[in-house]
């Protein structure tokens, strides 16, 4: 059984800064997109920023030049530095892996971890 959990979310004023980790376990032969996504109260998840194998990365338009995503592949985690945090960040934010079994190496599979409350307010 893979899981995926996330830490590092909180309360933290305008403009302030939050670093969310995500960590996978279980019989993982391979670790492809790692990604961040978010869902407000009200509204649909959407992603955040992703960071694949090769290490390219993509940012959605409200994260780009406050975020940064990283990973450390060895350890499975995935990072999500966020600075000059706004209200409208508030969110829960889940962490996302494609990736594939040790038994079936070849086929994809998809994990989500059970999020992270994010909440920016003064």
């Amino acid at each position: 059984q893979v899981q995926l959990v996330e830490s590092g979310g909180g309360l933290v004023q305008p403009g302030g800064s939050l670093r969310l980790s995500c960590t996978a376990s279980g019989p993982i032969a391979n670790i492809y997109t790692m990604a961040w996504y978010r869902q407000a109260p009200g509204n649909q998840r959407e992603p955040v920023a992703r960071i694949t194998s090769e290490g390219n990365i993509f940012y959605s338009d409200s994260a780009t030049g406050r975020f940064t995503i990283s990973r450390d592949s060895g350890a499975k985690m995935v990072f999500l530095q966020m600075s000059r945090l706004k209200p409208e960040d508030t969110a829960v934010y889940f962490c996302h892996i494609d990736g594939s079994l040790t038994s079936r190496p070849f086929v994809h599979e998809y994990w989500w971890g059970q999020g992270t409350q994010v909440t920016v307010s003064a």
